[in-house]
């Protein structure tokens, strides 16, 4: 979370990618517009719901499927993100905005140079 940009965590911030987020290190399918699944364990999703997922299981539209290390969907693909039963969904995107502002006031308090306010 803390190496996404000021950009990335502002979109994240004002959507619900934030609790995409929330699904890392979870096992969960992701449904893609071309009617094909991937199911993995989620290792990354950007603000722009690029979702990068682990020991995949990847069946394409014709039913075909194949095992992969890993795989990069691109958000603009995906349909539907499944959400695991047993994640409290109001829990983790509560818990994802606070990390969110806990790099926000890291700044304000003078943390890395990048992420401070500017002085006029």
């Amino acid at each position: 979370m803390a190496s996404q940009s000021i950009r990335e965590r502002t979109i994240a911030e004002n959507s619900l990618v934030v609790l995409l987020q929330g699904l890392q290190g979870e096992v969960t399918t992701v449904d893609l517009r071309d009617e094909s699944t991937a199911r993995g364990r989620v290792i990354n999703v950007d603000a722009f719901m690029n979702v990068r997922l682990e020991d995949v299981l990847y069946r394409d539209r014709r039913g075909r499927v194949s095992e992969m290390a890993d795989l990069f969907i691109t958000g603009r693909n995906i349909r539907y993100v499944h959400i695991p039963d047993h994640m409290n969904i109001a829990e983790t995107i509560q818990s994802q905005l606070e990390k969110i502002h806990r790099v926000r006031h890291f700044a304000e308090k003078g943390g890395r140079k990048e992420y401070a306010k500017k002085k006029k």
